[in-house]
């Protein structure tokens, strides 16, 4: 949709065109009437002159007031009761300034067509303007209207991101709770850990930050489980250099990873090991989460609960799109694949901020 302004540019363009237009139109039909061209130009320039200024009015008054749909009869009324005044003074100002008797004549003759030739224009320059105005006021509900929803969308990212931070600590903390009795100082140790990971964490303001800064955050909520899990717990994260320089949205990965430790550790027995690939293709940030599991004695679906639901609802409000997460279970393993679109302008800007 045009902008209000270009809107404006045409419309004013389209307005003038058409006053020169019949101005020179005018001048020619009263010239081959028999009327010299100073009385001819006379009359079409103080016609016009006076039809400019009807038009303007009609444009000012519908700028400040515009009637409800299903009320054009007060737009109508308006353009009559303006074009009988532009008729009077037309009647009263042209027979001053031209006092040829022929002329007079001619001027009595013809205003009923020049009524119906001033309703015409009026009538136009009212349908146009109340058109400019309509599609101005429809640009701004539809700002208005985007305004809200983005106040709407960044209030519910705010809203989940928050609830991660205490479904987290509440589980960090009861593992606290078992350490301390037997192992005191893997409970300091973990402390220590949980300290670091929530400081980072109440650092995060920005929507977007690059891949290699996530994964040294989520580093630090690993070692927070290696220390839960002990040598039961393995992880590998694999990445390149293209990979780490791609946006993401922070605390995306590790309710994820969250939910593989423990299902991939609860419902298997022995050593586990929960992996991690980031690569990009097709210009996007392409991630997959793989843990394994036990068919016989767990379903996969149990384990998406609010660590996969929780981030399917911020990337369809960052994105509006259902097909970014994508769910496999294959030879025993359970994998969470998630496609990240990167945007250019959001990676200068965080390029920026980063130098």
């Amino acid at each position: 949709m045009e902008t209000p302004a270009s809107l404006f540019n045409k419309f004013r363009t389209v307005v003038g065109t058409g006053l020169i237009t019949w101005f020179v139109l005018q001048s020619y039909l009263l010239n081959d009437f028999g009327f010299s061209w100073k009385i001819a130009t006379t009359d079409a320039g103080v016609t016009n002159l006076l039809l400019a200024g009807a038009c303007l009015l009609i444009s000012n008054n519908l700028r400040y007031y515009q009637p409800e749909k299903g009320r054009s009869v007060f737009i109508l009324v308006l353009c009559l009761v303006l074009s009988l005044f532009w008729l009077i003074a037309c009647k009263w100002l042209l027979p001053q300034l031209i006092p040829d008797p022929a002329y007079k004549a001619f001027l009595i003759q013809s205003l009923p067509i020049r009524f119906s030739i001033s309703f015409l224009i009026i009538g136009c320059m009212a349908m146009l303007s109340a058109l400019r105005y309509m599609l101005k006021d429809q640009k701004a509900n539809e700002n208005r209207q985007l305004a809200a929803e983005t106040l709407a969308r960044d209030a519910e990212l705010y809203k989940l991101r928050q609830q991660l931070q205490p479904h987290f600590l509440f589980n960090s903390l009861n593992s606290i709770s078992a350490l301390i009795g037997f192992k005191p100082d893997e409970a300091r140790k973990m402390i220590h850990q949980l300290s670091d990971f929530l400081r980072g964490t109440l650092k995060e303001e920005q929507q977007w930050v690059p891949l290699q800064h996530e994964l040294q955050h989520l580093q630090l909520y690993l070692d927070i489980e290696k220390v839960r899990f002990g040598h039961r717990l393995s992880t590998v994260l694999r990445h390149n250099d293209a990979a780490d320089a791609m946006l993401i949205p922070p605390m995306l990965l590790q309710p994820l990873v969250e939910n593989a430790i423990k299902f991939g550790l609860y419902d298997t027995i022995g050593d586990v090991t929960i992996s991690l690939d980031a690569l990009v293709v097709d210009r996007a940030l392409q991630i997959t989460i793989s843990n394994p599991y036990d068919p016989e004695t767990a379903s996969p679906n149990r384990g998406t609960g609010f660590g996969l639901s929780g981030v399917k609802r911020r990337l369809y409000l960052l994105f509006a799109r259902h097909d970014l997460i994508e769910i496999e279970t294959k030879n025993n393993l359970f994998s969470i694949t998630l496609k990240i679109p990167q945007s250019l302008t959001e990676q200068n800007q965080i390029l920026q901020t980063n130098t």
